[in-house]
């Protein structure tokens, strides 16, 4: 688990660094920056839904 949570980290911080990326080469003339912002709101959501299930099934354990 703890192996999956930091892969999905380095793929946010990889999708913000592609939208800076897109926002000054392209210079306003394309979509590409907005769906990299996408993609990371929607993976910055998904890592909190299998944390939430991660913790609810035990696979993370809580601090006593």
């Amino acid at each position: 688990m703890r192996y999956v949570v930091i892969a999905m980290l380095l793929a946010i911080v990889a999708s913000l660094a592609s939208a800076a990326v897109f926002m000054f080469r392209d210079r306003g003339d394309s979509k590409r920056m907005v769906k990299a912002l996408a993609v990371r709101v929607g993976l910055s959501a998904g890592l909190f839904l299998m944390l939430m299930a991660g913790y609810y099934f035990g696979l993370i354990p809580g601090r006593l």
